[in-house]
């Protein structure tokens, strides 16, 4: 029995090895996308899909599962078969929602294992042209008039939204929140000056600024856009050490054999430092990573750690 239990043993661990070498990929790769198609998770996930069907020799399926801010489609990955042919496209609202949202179906970091980390995503600093032309100048107009400065968010609990909280912490001062369901709305409220603050995904808000509609003031990361640099960062503009960014990730389902992970992770690797990959993300605000495992596990490990500190202070959470 023994000598039966160790050849089944044998079987399993090379048949899991083979799924990462010479014959893998097969068939067609998933890549679930947990919001909507024509967001920036999206844009992003099927830039990245095209280049891996192009090195990998199969096609790349872009699965939008969209609902309850990423949940649903991240659960459909961590509970998904582990063996190679489905991914996920995570991003900084699954460090938000497992600090604000009880009873999660999943748990993030147990059941998905990271492949890279492709893009930092900055968010942009817009006001209301009446409002402010710099940071100093919103903060001490906020101090002046508490609670009397709105800002808008894609939802409660969404990254953006925190990414307001941290800043009026940070910078003392009490602002209020305004959900929003899509960014057309915002934009338009944001344009004719029924909300003075949003801190934007770059893509979007990009028209308005060049129109002159909105003032950019600063960006949220801790260094500038790669695409923009000639915007300051917040923590240059009075806030120091303010960092908050949304970003992109791909993962896989736990228990999916290390040589999978390794060939993703290479290709992808390969595939976001490309100059055509790099034009394009940088032209959108993005700032273009492409790391190991063991760098993006790290890097998620700080963000869960970050939101929950966050949440915790600003006393947030979703039933």
């Amino acid at each position: 029995m023994r000598a039966y239990g160790c050849l089944i043993a044998f079987f399993l661990m090379t048949n899991c090895v083979g799924a990462g070498a010479q014959g893998y990929p097969e068939r067609p790769i998933r890549f679930v996308v947990p919001f909507a198609a024509g967001g920036a998770t999206d844009i992003v996930t099927r830039a990245l899909g095209q280049k891996l069907a192009a090195s990998l020799g199969q096609f790349v399926i872009i699965d939008n599962r969209g609902g309850a801010g990423g949940v649903i489609g991240t659960d459909i990955v961590a509970k998904a078969h582990p063996d190679g042919y489905t991914f996920l496209m995570a991003s900084a609202a699954n460090a938000a929602n497992a600090s604000l949202i009880k009873n999660l179906p999943h748990d993030f970091i147990r059941d998905l294992t990271p492949i890279t980390l492709v893009v930092m995503s900055p968010y942009m600093l817009v006001t209301h042209p009446s409002v402010a032309k710099t940071v100093p100048e919103l903060i001490a107009l906020a101090k002046s008039k508490p609670r009397q400065i709105n800002y808008a968010s894609s939802g409660t609990g969404s990254s953006q939204h925190l990414t307001n909280v941290m800043f009026d912490l940070m910078a003392g001062i009490e602002t209020v929140h305004i959900p929003y369901k899509g960014a057309g709305a915002v934009f338009a409220d944001l344009v004719s000056g029924r909300i003075q603050m949003f801190f934007s995904a770059i893509p979007g808000v990009l028209p308005h600024v060049k129109a002159g509609k909105v003032n950019a003031l600063a960006v949220s990361s801790a260094t500038r856009s790669m695409g923009f640099p000639q915007i300051p960062t917040v923590a240059e503009s009075g806030v120091p050490g303010f960092d908050m960014s949304g970003w992109y990730g791909a993962l896989a389902p736990r228990g999916v054999p290390a040589p999978v992970v390794d060939r993703i992770n290479k290709e992808a690797v390969k595939a976001i430092s490309s100059p055509d990959m790099r034009e394009l993300l940088i032209g959108m605000g993005l700032n273009p990573v492409g790391n190991t495992p063991k760098e993006y596990a790290e890097f998620i490990r700080k963000e869960f750690e970050k939101y929950s500190n966050l949440t915790k202070r600003a006393q947030l959470k979703i039933d």
